[in-house]
């Protein structure tokens, strides 16, 4: 792939910063990461239109508007149909393209098809539709399973000079991140201004789906994980995150890539913040790798099988991720977007303590009182429900 994504060239140093002013546009604002953008944009006051599918859960839409008692202008539709896209972006100065439908799993040739149709075909009609309409830049959620590793050290940590090496074993969806960038440099070649800020798995709030790490994180408090893998991978708090958007909006280069992540962590940190922050033990079964990797095959089969319309957790391709224990270097969006990363401590405390203004948990000392309670009554390890990590994105 060309030098444009990739930076294999070193880093440009800090970029000059370019105002964020006029209207902007979030798509796949009802998710976890749109729903935080969103948050940010009102809080500073912008001119915010958000484009949402009718078939999804749009509940952090009202909440948003709540919050910050602001009614947001809707555009309802579906990327894969042109002419709502265009009527999205018509008007706009601005555009952070967050939207993407998400899977740890394979799936049937109607699954893969919508996956791809809805990533890769929606992504290109939105910066076809951006350019028409003389959008002054767009910047595009991607993903760190769409950035490569070095295959003669798995070890060293990713950055946006590897590329993404088709011949791996990779998830869909992966693929499909990968074919999103290579609409973006498409598009920069027509003359479009865009750019992709890359994430990682992500940790906050505003989590209204929610996301594959809000529902660990609920199902941990609730008592329903049973075990844990070992393991590890970067993960990226929602402030970390919304804010390397932005940065990437203000400074990032036309055809660039960022890295956004926090901090690396293995699932025994993430089991020691879980710990303190909703004052439950872990549970006390903590699985190899390989183990691990045999249950989630044959626990795939038979929900796959059995229950389809079932979610599940830990998916082979997720156990995989996390036994890859990959890391990933943010120096680019450090030097060029003065991005600076903080903690994933506070995210996990900022992601409960929303959940529990929810009702969805209890309050911290409530939470403490009745892991004392489960605990001294044996109930820690209930079974743990199965999720499907598929759905609406970002």
């Amino acid at each position: 792939m060309s030098d444009t994504l990739q930076n294999g060239k070193g880093n440009a140093g800090l970029q000059p910063r370019r105002e964020l002013g006029g209207s902007i546009l979030v798509t796949g604002a009802a998710g976890h990461v749109g729903a935080n953008l969103v948050a940010r944009l009102l809080g500073e006051g912008r001119d915010v239109r958000v484009f949402i599918r009718p078939d999804s859960n749009n509940e952090a839409i009202d909440a948003l508007e709540r919050a910050f008692d602001k009614k947001l202008e809707r555009v309802v539709g579906d990327l894969r149909d042109r002419a709502k896209v265009a009527e999205a972006v018509r008007g706009i100065d601005n555009v952070f393209h967050v939207a993407a439908r998400v899977s740890t799993l394979g799936g049937s040739q109607a699954d893969l098809r919508e996956l791809y149709e809805c990533n890769v075909i929606g992504t290109a009609n939105l910066l076809r539709a951006a350019g028409d309409a003389g959008v002054k830049r767009t910047v595009v959620t991607g993903s760190l399973s769409a950035v490569g590793t070095d295959l003669d050290d798995p070890s060293r940590p990713c950055d946006e000079s590897m590329p993404f090496y088709p011949f791996s074993e990779h998830l869909p969806y992966g693929r499909t991140k990968s074919l999103v960038e290579h609409e973006v440099l498409k598009a920069c070649v027509e003359g479009v201004d865009a750019l992709v800020a890359t994430s990682c798995a992500v940790l906050g709030p505003w989590d209204y789906k929610p996301s594959r790490m809000g529902k660990t994180l609920l199902d941990y408090t609730k008592g329903k994980l049973n075990a844990y893998p070992t393991g590890g991978f970067d993960f990226v708090s929602t402030k970390d995150l919304i804010d390397g958007h932005v940065r990437a909006m203000e400074r990032g280069r036309t055809g660039q890539r960022y890295i956004l992540s926090t901090e690396f962590a293995t699932v025994d940190k993430l089991m020691d913040i879980f710990e303190a922050v909703t004052g439950r033990p872990r549970p006390r079964l903590r699985l190899p790798g390989g183990v691990m990797a045999g249950v989630a095959q044959v626990s795939t089969f038979f929900m796959s099988t059995f229950f389809p319309d079932r979610p599940q957790r830990f998916t082979p391709a997720a156990v995989r991720l996390l036994r890859m224990e990959r890391k990933a270097n943010t120096t680019k969006a450090q030097t060029e977007l003065g991005y600076a990363p903080t903690d994933i401590r506070t995210a996990i405390h900022d992601a409960y303590a929303d959940f529990a203004r929810r009702g969805l948990v209890p309050a911290r000392g409530e939470a403490a009182l009745s892991a004392t309670g489960a605990s001294a009554h044996g109930d820690a390890g209930r079974p743990a429900a199965t999720k499907k990590e598929e759905g609406a994105a970002a």
